[in-house]
């Protein structure tokens, strides 16, 4: 993926792209409406505004055209990231004693303080749903734990220890 071309979270080097379908879908169905319905859309604005005489003073005009190209740009980056994901089914996960791509885990802090995340692939994590990339600080330190296993995770304060309390999988 070229850096100039980026819209979204970037992918650490020799990584792969793993998604669930449920992210898979969310992408899919935002390209789609990027291109079948807000491009169309645009599309007709610019051409009625076009119309209208002197394009440089026109704002439906230039509006129009700049946000052709965000659409454009978007759409670019959302085919290359579906084109090279790799979707991964946490339903499917046999070994659920463990923390893998897709658990849902609960942990203590070293502050007695409780959080859960999910952990889900770069393009479809989203921290104020509690959703964190499989690259995240506290995903890798997470990873391969079990239920009563504490672990460290840096964090901006400094390391600090975790102990898993649960790990939950869809089903």
């Amino acid at each position: 993926m070229d850096d100039d071309d980026e819209d979204g979270p970037s992918l650490p080097a020799g990584q792969k792209n793993y998604m669930t379908p449920a992210g898979h879908d969310r992408l899919r169905a935002e390209l789609h409406a990027l291109l079948r319905v807000e491009r169309p859309k645009i599309v007709e604005i610019v051409h009625w505004a076009a119309g209208n005489g002197d394009r440089s003073e026109n704002g439906d005009y230039l509006y129009g055209k700049k946000r052709l190209r965000e659409i454009d740009k978007r759409a670019r980056w959302l085919t290359k990231r579906l084109d090279i994901a790799e979707v991964v089914d946490p339903k499917g996960q046999t070994n659920r004693q463990q923390i893998f791509f897709g658990a849902t885990v609960t942990f203590l802090n070293s502050r007695d303080e409780e959080r859960t995340v999910t952990i889900l692939g770069v393009d479809e994590a989203d921290l104020a749903r509690g959703e964190v990339s499989l690259h995240a600080p506290v995903a890798r330190a997470l990873l391969g734990k079990r239920v009563g296993e504490a672990t460290n995770v840096q964090t901006p304060t400094g390391a600090e220890e975790i102990e898993i309390i649960e790990i939950i999988y869809p089903t």
